[in-house]
């Protein structure tokens, strides 16, 4: 979950608190209590100036940061230094960019005022005409931003304005500075005074005809808060009266009942003791003013501070007040309970993750108009792209079929290319086999008629040329042979007997011709 820090300043003291909500609860890690003035003048002033383009922490559990802005600390003395540092430490193992801030105020920068309507109007509404009750009544003007209310009782409302500076953003705004940063989260700012009543009440049952007292000691001030019941009967004024500058209880009780008769309170039931002072003495001076009266201390069950150091455990009621604005807030995010939420406009502004000045307001329709024409545009193209995608698609898909056409038709065409090669050499041999056959039958004739000569070999070293050689047993029928044959040339005769006969070995040689030769 997200650390949540709650920053209270009572006059010269800022305490802070440090809590997160688990599954078991609200849970309270760490208290500091720091005395000094500086702090929240730091950055005291308030100003109403659009804040400049930033973009700065994005909600979540990822911190993102500008870990390189400007380190600059110039504005912060060596005392106010000292203290930031000490909240530092308190704020130390968190991510301090998720973290969530409320300040916490009360008087004088928190103001009460009381309005009386019996009509159900929106919200809006009703802070219009209580600003407008407060300006007729009190002559101050209340911006719209700086307000909030809630019911007090059927015909009334009590409402919370703020005036002057915020002491608690003046210390978060220091201290986000101290850290680097452009600021740190605050998602609403609190009342002290109801949120402390909120506490009481949630813890503590009274019956619905008690009058009760909630009376809280600071160092410096005093709280006197009345309820009726459960609810909300009178707050009084801020008591000038606090653990270090008390001499005698007798001054609170003077003050008790000045506030009773101002309150309309007839009698108290109930006092619930709460803050820096909550001693045995204390008790015993009420039982002794207010024998009737039961008698107590603000009990923090509600709280898990099992991680709280021991020392400050003993100390926890000191921070009523952050703890009760903790509970809260909590209740609140878990839709238990709908308090005061004050947040001006320049924190939201500068909260932003964009800041637009006037000027980008004015360009928004046409930021809108261009949008819209780009993403039609877009669209337009997408849909075409995609018909574009299917006909590739499907050229691909036919490119394929030819291609497996073509690998068939390949072959067939080699062996067309084959065949005409065929058929050429058929027709070249066929040639050739006429001449040979017209060569063989006009030999073989001679042959036949002569019977005394014959071949024993036939060669056809080229296409044109026919080597003959073979045996006669009469030189002369080779001469004869040879002029028979008009282009043959008889090369060599040579005498070899064969088998008790004389024999002639000869070697002839055709000169061939495609034109048909004629017999003598």
């Amino acid at each position: 979950m997200k650390p949540l820090v709650c920053v209270y300043c009572e006059g010269t003291e800022t305490k802070v608190a440090l809590f997160s909500e688990e599954t078991t609860g609200i849970k309270l890690y760490r208290t500091l209590s720091v005395r000094s003035t500086d702090v929240r003048n730091a950055n005291a002033e308030i100003t109403d100036n659009q804040p400049s383009f930033d973009i700065d922490d994005i909600d979540g559990d990822n911190e993102i940061t500008f870990d390189n802005f400007e380190d600059d600390k110039s504005s912060l003395n060596s005392e106010n230094v000292s203290d930031l540092e000490e909240i530092s430490v308190l704020l130390e193992n968190i991510k301090i960019g998720s973290a969530q801030f409320i300040p916490i105020i009360t008087e004088p920068i928190a103001n009460y005022h009381i309005y009386e309507t019996t009509e159900e109007k929106d919200k809006g509404k009703i802070l219009d005409e209580i600003i407008r009750d407060i300006l007729e009544t009190k002559g101050t003007v209340v911006r719209k931003d700086y307000i909030d209310y809630i019911d007090f009782t059927k015909t009334s409302k009590l409402s919370v304005f703020v005036e002057g500076n915020i002491p608690g953003v003046s210390t978060i705004d220091a201290l986000a500075e101290y850290n680097n940063r452009k600021y740190l989260k605050i998602p609403t700012i609190k009342s002290a005074e109801l949120s402390l009543t909120y506490y009481v009440s949630k813890t503590t049952k009274f019956f619905p005809d008690d009058f009760s007292l909630i009376i809280y000691t600071g160092k410096e001030y005093s709280k006197l808060i009345f309820l009726e019941g459960q609810k909300i009967k009178h707050i009084g004024s801020t008591l000038d009266i606090g653990t270090q500058n008390l001499q005698t209880y007798d001054v609170y009780f003077s003050k008790i009942l000045l506030e009773m008769e101002n309150g309309g309170i007839p009698r108290l039931d109930n006092v619930v003791l709460c803050g820096e002072d909550n001693s045995e003495n204390l008790i015993l001076s009420f039982y002794g003013t207010f024998p009737e009266a039961n008698v107590s201390e603000l009990k923090f069950d509600i709280i898990d501070s099992s991680d709280l150091p021991a020392e400050n455990k003993e100390d926890i009621s000191s921070f009523t007040i952050p703890i009760s604005a903790a509970v809260e807030y909590f209740d609140e995010k878990n839709k238990k309970y709908n308090g005061i939420n004050i947040l001006p406009l320049y924190i939201k502004e500068k909260q932003k993750v964009l800041q637009f000045g006037w000027h980008s307001y004015a360009i928004m329709p046409l930021l809108f108009a261009v949008t819209f024409f780009f993403t039609y545009k877009i669209l337009t193209n997408s849909k075409k792209i995609d018909t574009l995608n299917s006909k590739i698609v499907e050229l691909t898909n036919k490119q394929s079929q030819n291609q497996v056409i073509i690998d068939q038709i390949t072959p067939l065409s080699e062996k067309i290319a084959g065949f005409d090669k065929t058929q050429a050499i058929l027709d070249s041999a066929g040639a050739g086999t006429e001449i040979y056959w017209k060569m063989l039958e006009k030999e073989s004739d001679f042959i036949g008629r002569r019977r005394n000569f014959w071949f024993t070999k036939l060669a056809a070293p080229n296409g044109n040329n026919v080597n003959i050689t073979g045996y006669s047993l009469s030189r002369s029928v080779l001469t004869e042979f040879a002029d028979y044959n008009n282009s043959s040339l008889l090369k060599s005769v040579k005498y070899e007997p064969l088998r008790e006969k004389n024999a002639f070995k000869y070697d002839l040689k055709f000169f061939m011709s495609t034109a048909p030769h004629k017999i003598r």
